[in-house]
């Protein structure tokens, strides 16, 4: 199951693992705060994608687009992560304020297109 939460929230058990999928770490926030298995920051939009988008939900569609092609090359790493979902609970992790317009709303919808 993949799930998907902001880093800002309390960790809970029912999180399973955490995964923070963003490529700057969240401001304010300690390492031990965040309580993550993982930080996958290669998974997350190169930092040119990153600031286009600038989370403008009307760019949403167009950023989905890019951000696919930017992971045309990491075939592996994903199926291995949607593999990990398909075994347990796996919580991607996100910083931005819009729950909707994020790129873990962006990988989730990737990783949940694959199939084996």
């Amino acid at each position: 199951m993949l799930r998907l939460k902001r880093i800002y929230e309390k960790a809970d058990p029912a999180d399973g693992e955490r995964i923070l999928v963003d490529r700057l770490w969240p401001r304010g926030l300690t390492k031990a705060d965040a309580k993550l298995d993982e930080w996958l920051q290669h998974l997350a939009p190169s930092n040119d994608l990153r600031r286009w988008f600038g989370h403008d939900p009307a760019l949403w569609v167009e950023f989905q687009k890019r951000y696919r092609k930017e992971l045309e090359n990491r075939t592996a790493e994903l199926l291995s992560l949607r593999r990990r979902s398909r075994r347990g609970t796996v919580t991607l992790l996100y910083a931005a304020a819009d729950p909707e317009h994020n790129n873990a709303a962006a990988l989730k919808a990737i990783l949940e297109s694959i199939g084996e």
